[in-house]
This record gives structure tokens, sequence and C-alpha cells, in this order.
């Protein structure tokens, strides 16, 4: 059975006009995913400057035997932003779950990547669940009495800012119960060139990725925003050790989305997308105050990007 949220979303209404409305003006990154942002998405992490998904794919094909080994048998495996699911395959093959629930905000491109998942695991039961995972939604029933192993792959915890972060983390804990454990990329600091480099290719696939928010607000909330007025721009942010993608006008410009005027001077932006980068310590103190324990840390030989697993910790403010 397919579990789905509203075809159409009134949070996409509320946070494009409360973010474009905002002192400092944003939108949550989440929007930028439908099925043509995703499409997008994926070929940004084929493009040879975007190391975050081949380090982290090929540091998986290396660690998942001893990985699965700690991962307690009979698992449903439940992936937070599923997308296409290209890692997904060597979880599984290694993990070899009871149950693969991936979960995504973005319908048509969830239902094509979980038939092709069950297409190539016939033996592991496939439940698409279409939703937002940073709001509340349930799992099939079908996986209750099952362990779980959440799986939160390319450093997706990293688009949010660390009280989120951890909010989501233990909203994560909450779902999937005092039994499970947690298998989450986490991208690294690394020079300032490289970080830019990854995030601004010379292709202009990823301005494309952050143009079409533009083109899915004009298309979906009734907008007249003239696309060429705004350029894709990704900044470092030193002190929150971040990559911050941000749509900057060229030119004065005003334009009305469902039906509210808003004017943009030439030079301000709408701020898109974080990515925090984590030192050393700092992963592994997001993820205890999320309310998880780390049991093991994997990285890459360069020590561009960790994979943690970690085991859900009691609930320490149950009465």
């Amino acid at each position: 059975m397919l579990k789905t949220i509203e075809a159409t979303d009134p949070a996409f209404r509320d946070d494009v006009l409360a973010g474009l409305s905002a002192p400092i003006p944003a939108v949550p990154a989440r929007w930028l995913y439908d099925r043509r942002g995703s499409e997008l998405f994926d070929e940004i992490t084929r493009l040879p400057d975007y190391y975050p998904t081949r380090t982290e794919t090929a540091l998986l094909e290396r660690v998942l035997p001893e990985i699965a080994e700690r991962v307690r048998p009979n698992s449903a495996v439940v992936e937070f932003g599923a997308g296409s699911a290209t890692k997904t395959p060597l979880l599984l093959d290694a993990v070899k779950p009871v149950a693969y629930i991936p979960v995504d905000i973005s319908g048509d491109y969830l239902r094509d990547s979980a038939a092709e998942v069950a297409e190539r695991f016939p033996s592991i039961a496939v439940e698409p669940v279409i939703a937002d995972f940073a709001r509340p939604f349930d799992l099939p029933d079908s996986i209750a009495s099952h362990p779980k192993l959440g799986f939160f792959p390319g450093s997706t915890i990293g688009n949010f800012v660390p009280r989120t972060a951890t909010d989501l983390l233990r909203s994560f804990r909450d779902l999937l119960g005092c039994s499970s454990q947690l298998l989450i990329g986490m991208d690294k600091v690394k020079p300032v060139e490289r970080l830019i480099a990854a995030y601004d290719d010379p292709t202009g696939v990823t301005a494309a990725f952050n143009v079409n928010l533009l083109e899915r607000i004009n298309r979906e909330l009734d907008g007249d925003i003239p696309i060429d007025a705004f350029r894709h721009e990704a900044r470092w942010n030193d002190i929150l050790s971040r990559i911050e993608m941000h749509l900057v006008a060229v030119r004065d410009v005003t334009f009305t989305v469902g039906g509210q005027s808003f004017s943009f001077a030439e030079g301000s932006s709408i701020h898109t997308e974080n990515s925090h980068k984590y030192g050393p310590r700092g992963s592994r103190v997001l993820l205890l105050a999320g309310g998880w324990t780390p049991l093991a840390e994997w990285s890459d030989p360069a020590g561009d990007f960790s994979v943690i697993l970690a085991d859900a910790l009691p609930n320490r403010f149950a009465p």
C-alpha cells in the first residue's frame, strides 16, 4: 500500500510566501526537489567536482560488510529522502532486510525508483511512503514488529541548521523506536576551493537545479517571477561552517506569487539551501544531542566523508 500526502501541499505555498516576505528571504531546501529538481540533482551527483556521492558510495562498498555485522537481524530499512535510491542496492545486498521503506517528498520519482528496487530485490517487501520526512508521518503497519535501520545518506543532515538537525534526529528516533539504529552520512570540512567547485559547476547543472525552484513557484503558485532576473551563487560561510546556495537578483525586480507582490533590489538574494560540513567531533556531538549513540564511524582514505552507525538512546525526557 502506498501512503501519500496531499498532491498539492499547502506547506509549499506557506513556506514560499513566508520565506519571500522574511527580512532575510529564504525558501526551505526541500522544495528544490520536485521531479525536475530530483532529476537535476541526480545529474549533479555525476559531475566531476561533486565528490560527496561517489566518495560515500565507494566508502559504503568497502565498509558495508562490517556494518552489516552490527545491524540487528530481520531489520526493516527506512530511507529518509530516498530520491533515486542509488546507494540503496549496496545496503540491501549487505543487510538483507525484511522490508525497505523509501520516504521522499517527490512522489512520481519515488514510485519509479521504488519499482526498480522491488524488481531487483523480489524477496524484500518494498513499501514507498510519499512524505516530507521533516514533518510527522507514519510508517507502514507491516514493519511494526521489526527493528528498524534508518538510512540517511548523502550528508542530507547538513541541509539543516544545528537546532533543526537535532530536532530532526530526535524525530527519527521517535519514529523508528527505541530498538532502532541509524546509518548516516556526514560531509567533512575541507578547502573552500573544493567546496565551491562542488556546488557551482562550470556546466551550469547546479545553477539549473537552483533556478528550477523559481520555475516551480511560477508553475504551482501562480507566480510571474522573471527567471532571468536571478542567478545561482554558492557561498562559503566560514563562521557557520557551511556552503550556502542563493538566488541573487541581477537587477531590481518586482513580481507576484499567489497574488502577493515582492520586490528585490539588485544584489539581494533568496537563500535556498545550506550544506553544513562537520569537524572531527561535530558529527558525534550532533548525533548525541539528537538521541543517538554513535557505535562506529568509517571514513574514506582522504578523510573527505564519514558514515556513522548509531543506536537509539532511551528517551531521557520520558516520565
